[in-house]
């Protein structure tokens, strides 16, 4: 990876500042041109990928970054990209989907490649989210079946020692995780329970801050995964549903409940983790991990404001299992865990092409 965007960013014009601020190369660019009326029109959602869309492709300049060891069980799980240009990725090591024998881990990747293990689990348990808070702490997910003394969230203390802040039933599947724009609360996503937790960053009891049948797994799946991605954006929680191929967006009321929950979209099958374009856009890249459990494909797709979507990356691209998008800036990462064989575990970076994208939105 590029060391990039060093230079300060200007403000855009009023009528793209639902898409923010974006650098590229260390030089100011704006994001978009369009008004808030083109964010919320429909777009065309067949629209393909590859060479018959080249020129207007929404991701251009796919590279792989990063590649791991499947055997060893560095298979990315989640994605954080960090201020510095680092990025902070979870690894699954041993666990029920992937049956390795060695234990996870967490792993921050330098611009220039460099690799710096920051935590390691046990075997037979999985780091799955992860998370950065306002004033940089590392927060993260260990999903260990059946063990009460291991499962739930963990921070890194200023040293790099981890921390359990939020105990977790033995029966439950911490997932995703999402800080509030206070940075006070940290929520959690229960995969398994239909739930998503709530807990002080600082730690303490957790509490069931929702649990709902739209957050709930589809037992007869060969993977019952339900709530799996999981970001605050915008006064809201967005969650996905990986058996039910659905985006949710679930309000927070001023008194830190849950509001009603409206589906954003559906129709994506084996839907995991998600990222928003900007800070203030409601545009979202979601990885549909396919491959996982052989159910649907292997996507990454764009997903506008009215819930509207198309592909923009496939397995044409490159992809293998993709289970997380993160942006910076222009840059778009994502995070293949390489289930199928070859087991092609990597991180990839692209290029979004904002004319492109907004061209997408006008149709």
């Amino acid at each position: 990876m590029q060391q990039q965007y060093q230079d300060t960013v200007r403000r855009s014009a009023s009528s793209t500042r639902r898409f923010g601020k974006v650098k590229r190369n260390g030089v100011i660019a704006l994001a978009v041109t369009a008004t808030a009326a083109v964010l919320v029109s429909a777009p065309s959602a067949s629209a393909g990928t590859g060479p018959s869309y080249r020129g207007g492709s929404v991701v251009t300049d796919v590279t792989t970054e990063a590649t791991f060891d499947y055997a060893a069980g560095e298979i990315p799980e989640n994605i954080t990209a960090n201020p510095d240009g680092t990025v902070t990725l979870s690894m699954l090591g041993s666990c029920a989907v992937c049956e390795r024998t060695h234990g996870p881990q967490l792993m921050r990747i330098t611009p220039s490649g460099q690799r710096t293990v920051l935590a390691t689990g046990q075997v037979g348990e999985a780091i799955s989210g992860n998370t950065r808070g306002s004033d940089g702490t590392v927060y993260y997910s260990v999903w260990a079946p059946g063990n009460a003394d291991r499962n739930g969230v963990y921070k890194l203390l200023a040293d790099g020692t981890p921390q359990r802040i939020a105990a977790l039933p033995a029966d439950s599947g911490p997932n995703g995780l999402a800080i509030d724009a206070a940075g006070r609360t940290l929520y959690i996503a229960d995969s398994l329970k239909g739930t998503i937790w709530s807990v002080p960053v600082s730690g303490g009891s957790v509490t069931p801050w929702l649990t709902d049948a739209a957050l709930a797994p589809v037992p007869t799946e060969a993977l019952p995964i339900g709530a799996n991605g999981l970001r605050f954006h915008n006064g809201a929680l967005w969650a996905t549903n990986f058996n039910k191929g659905t985006l949710l967006r679930i309000p927070v009321t001023g008194a830190g409940a849950a509001g009603p929950i409206r589906q954003v979209t559906g129709g994506l099958p084996n839907i995991d983790d998600i990222s928003f374009l900007t800070p203030r856009s409601d545009v979202v890249f979601a990885a549909q991990n396919g491959s996982s459990s052989n159910n649907g494909p292997d996507r990454v797709v764009v997903i506008y404001p009215n819930g509207t979507y198309k592909p923009v990356l496939t397995s044409a691209d490159g992809l293998a299992s993709p289970s997380a998008t993160a942006v910076r800036g222009d840059r778009l990462y994502i995070t293949d865990g390489g289930v199928p064989e070859p087991h092609d575990a990597k991180l990839q970076t692209a290029r979004i092409n904002f004319p492109a994208l907004l061209a997408g939105a006008a149709h």
